[in-house]
């Protein structure tokens, strides 16, 4: 499979919805993570990061007297829990995160979830689990072929330096939206400053629909992190 320029995914999908990046750098000595998140309507693009307290962030809706309905878009996309780092696309982090808690895998979290309640899209619920040593899992939850029936795909990655993976929710744009399709999109990681990588993909999201931004680069010797946050309502 080609490895794809992750600059050029973004630049040329108006609206891919909530994705997820997790890969490592070209010298092999840190974790990457991105999560973003876009919307259309008034209510989705009513919303910024914050830190949550937790090793992670929250959605939050930026006015809140134009907050419509915060089901499916306030919840924590980002968590910690013994040195894992859990990211996704809805209140799924949380059911991951418990269940790890217990002992249990996150695939026996996500085998209790399914693709999100808002027909005719179906959004599907995409997960990654990032571990200590930079091996990665990654998961998606989606309808099947459109169809009210969930379909459930899990994918395991080794890290390997200047290599990530690219999963969001949404093909392109659409009515209904067309969902995902394939296995995550291998991209090259190939910049080891994470101003310039938060910069990279800030920039090649689309100016109207793009909401908010995180990324994290994580020491993989030291534990070391540094987190950047950027929301389009400042």
């Amino acid at each position: 499979m080609e490895i794809k320029s992750l600059a050029t995914e973004l630049n040329t999908n108006t609206y891919p919805g909530r994705g997820i990046v997790i890969g490592k750098t070209e010298s092999g000595k840190k974790a990457v993570i991105a999560y973003f998140i876009m919307g259309r309507s008034v209510n989705s693009r009513n919303r910024i990061f914050e830190d949550n307290g937790r090793g992670g962030i929250r959605t939050k809706a930026f006015d809140e007297s134009k907050m419509v309905d915060p089901h499916l878009i306030i919840y924590n996309p980002v968590l910690k829990l013994d040195g894992k780092t859990i990211v996704t696309n809805g209140d799924q982090t949380d059911t991951i995160y418990d269940f790890m808690k217990e002992g249990h895998c996150y695939r026996h979290a996500l085998l209790t979830r399914e693709y999100e309640d808002d027909a005719p899209n179906y959004t599907p619920r995409i997960s990654a689990v990032l571990k200590p040593n930079g091996d990665y899992n990654m998961s998606i939850l989606k309808s099947n072929m459109g169809s009210p029936e969930c379909v459930r795909y899990f994918f395991e990655y080794p890290a390997h330096a200047g290599l990530g993976h690219f999963l969001h929710t949404y093909k392109c744009d659409g009515n209904p939206i067309p969902s995902f399709e394939g296995e995550p999109t291998p991209v090259r990681i190939d910049i080891e400053d994470i101003d310039a990588f938060t910069d990279m993909v800030w920039t090649n999201l689309n100016e109207d629909n793009k909401v908010s931004l995180f990324t994290r680069f994580i020491d993989l010797e030291t534990g070391e992190e540094e987190t950047r946050i950027i929301n389009k309502n400042a």
